[in-house]
């Protein structure tokens, strides 16, 4: 671990990096064309866009909700993304537009937030622990960075500058500012983002105010509730559900709303490397491992309980009611993401990569018109029709709480950034995707290019061009679920021995310089820790990066399946299927549901119940229910 923590490696600029084809590529267009405008029409449609007009009066209907403004300004934040490296005059015009209206809606004052401005305009910042106003503006503020980055526009930024600059007036350790902080995390890690593009070093001090006041006594939650006039005492939720109930430093496990929790980590982060504080580090990497170790689905999926979208107790992983909200799982990788740039280590990479590749892109279908909300790992039929624990098969176009939407949008149209990040001396590759990065190592102008067809194969071509000869190091991540890879480098193999999860080349490379790589994909049974008694007896099938489940149309009911200890699969690409993907077969057992005659139970010596040989087939997690929907499983006893 670090004595001072710092960030290592920085990720490289959003116009310097193209995704160029295979899976990533694929989803992410279909973001741009597809995903981007229907959001528009949904935030049209549904008034979080004429919202901003602010001629909405008492009485009247669709009333502004209270974060309404944080899922348009997550649109903007993903079209921002998207221009980078994809000019749309259309698509910039229309948020032009959209940025228009709401830099139109700032008062006089700096401050910006449509349900504060019209429906309680005497409440501002009277009820922080349930309204959202800080988290509302810590997402304008995102957007307004990306937008500036994607197109030099800065129009929303100084917008975003003037509200931040209201906000630190108002909060802070000195009278008569308020020593609160936001009851949903976010503007934490937003103000950090602003920083770093401004300079500004007052948004990293109020990013650490709101960080370290979290959970100092007494209780600011408890002190305004007093001010309106409420018992203290009487919380809809515990303070655990906030990361109040102690200060971040103090607190030895994650808790609460899960993706207050990783927001509320991703700030805690960024703050960290950049004040180098090693207490408050290692908070990070305790509250991360806890999360990780002892709370995460294997899909990379964090959250485990409906009631409160929140974290429970390690180990407890329940399946079908498994609510693993998009959102989270998002947060969990770009969690995962500001680890590795402070300690680069494959672990955090492969943290990343599981999510991404399961959790995150399972939550939007493959037209890039539908959402998943919660993402469980078994559905059974009556879920399909009554949405039991509000858990469903069907992607939905658009939620009255509508954060995952957007969210998944911004986050597809940034995926690039996650690939490549850049040291002094170091490039690193965290992700294979074919892609090309130009960037610089010292005064040396690089461009590598990846050739692959990742994550269905996993053979990776990289070559290099550059004026003239120059020695740095390629970091190769090399993912904990590959046990043999092989290395060639300008055709002389390597052995290959990753430190921390990265083979490190340090040579003088030339242009044309080629690497390839070959990480073996074969099909593994996962098993759990013995204390997840969710899974006890059971496995899980993955291959490469890829998470497999089984859906009742390949197999009829799912849940009458065992897989037998020495099972054979077998890989094959099926590019009609689901967009393109790899399928698994084998040999399983499968419990006939023939001959019962209406009987609910029998003796287990039966001839009835005798299993029989059956052919299983499983799909990747992330394309489930994008056909007929019916069962899905991901966990199958072994037999």
């Amino acid at each position: 671990m670090p004595n001072k923590p710092q960030c290592v490696a920085s990720p490289v600029g959003l116009k310097q990096v193209e995704l160029t084809s295979g899976f990533l590529k694929a989803r992410q267009e279909t973001n741009r064309r597809v995903t981007l405008p229907m959001e528009h029409e949904q935030c049209l449609r549904t008034g979080r866009i004429g919202a901003f007009r602010l001629d909405w009066k008492p009485g009247q209907p669709n009333q502004p909700h209270h974060f309404w403004d944080s899922d348009l300004a997550k649109w903007i934040e993903a079209v921002g993304y998207s221009l980078a490296r994809n000019p749309d005059p259309q698509l910039e015009t229309t948020v032009d537009e959209v940025i228009d209206l709401v830099v139109s809606a700032q008062q006089p004052d700096g401050y910006l937030n449509v349900f504060y401005t019209v429906v309680q305009p005497a409440k501002r910042w009277t009820n922080l622990r349930d309204m959202h106003e800080l988290y509302c503006a810590g997402h304008l503020m995102e957007a307004a960075v990306a937008y500036y980055q994607g197109t030099g526009k800065r129009k929303l930024l100084d917008c975003l500058c003037r509200y931040a600059d209201h906000i630190a007036a108002t909060f802070g350790p000195n009278e008569p500012q308020k020593p609160g902080y936001c009851g949903h995390p976010e503007i934490e890690l937003a103000l950090m983002k602003l920083y770093r593009t401004t300079g500004n070093e007052r948004y990293r001090d109020l990013a650490r105010f709101f960080v370290t006041q979290r959970g100092t006594q007494p209780l600011y939650f408890n002190i305004e509730a007093a001010a309106r006039g409420e018992d203290p005492t009487k919380w809809g939720q515990h303070p655990e559900y906030f990361q109040a109930h102690a200060p971040l430093v103090e607190q030895k496990t994650i808790e609460g709303h899960s993706v207050r929790a990783l927001y509320l980590l991703s700030g805690a982060i960024d703050v960290a490397a950049e004040t180098h504080d090693p207490k408050l580090w290692a908070t990070c990497r305790r509250l991360f491992d806890n999360a990780v170790q002892k709370r995460m689905y294997i899909t990379g999926a964090a959250g485990s309980a409906r009631h409160g979208e929140r974290y429970t107790y390690d180990f407890d992983l329940p399946n079908e009611t498994a609510y693993a909200e998009t959102c989270a799982n998002i947060a969990l990788a770009l969690a995962a993401w500001r680890m590795l740039h402070v300690e680069p280590d494959g672990r955090y990479t492969d943290i990343m990569e599981r999510a991404l590749y399961n959790g995150i892109i399972s939550g939007v279908s493959l037209k890039g018109d539908r959402f998943f909300y919660a993402n469980p790992l078994a559905v059974d039929r009556e879920a399909l029709t009554t949405k039991s624990g509000g858990i469903s098969a069907h992607r939905q176009e658009w939620f009255d709480c509508a954060c995952c939407p957007p969210n998944i949008a911004r986050l597809l149209a940034q995926v690039k950034q996650l690939i490549y990040s850049t040291s002094a001396d170091t490039l690193y590759v965290h992700l294979y995707a074919s892609s090309r990065v130009e960037t610089e190592i010292g005064d040396a102008k690089i461009i590598l290019q990846q050739q692959t067809q990742y994550p269905w194969d996993g053979k990776i071509a990289i070559t290099l061009s550059l004026k003239a000869p120059k020695r740095f190091a390629i970091a190769l991540r090399i993912p904990g679920w590959c046990h043999k890879p092989t290395l060639k480098v300008v055709g002389t193999k390597l052995a290959v021995k990753p430190k921390h999860g990265y083979m490190v080349i340090q040579r003088i490379w030339s242009d044309g310089d080629a690497i390839e790589l070959i990480l073996p994909m074969e099909a593994q049974a996962i098993v759990t820790h013995p204390q997840c008694r969710n899974n006890a007896g059971k496995v899980a099938i993955q291959r490469g990066p890829i998470v497999y489940c089984a859906e009742e149309i390949d197999n009829g009911p799912v849940f009458t399946f065992s897989i037998p200890k020495n099972a054979k699969w077998q890989a094959k690409f099926e590019p009609r299927l689901l967009g393109g993907a790899v399928t698994l077969t084998a040999k399983a057992i499968r419990r006939d549901t023939k001959g019962w005659n209406g009987d609910l139970y029998r003796s287990a010596s039966d001839t009835a119940t005798k299993p029989t040989a059956a052919t299983l087939k499983l799909v990747p997690y992330c394309v489930w229910g994008n056909r007929k929907v019916g069962q899905m499983v991901v966990w199958m006893p072994l037999s």
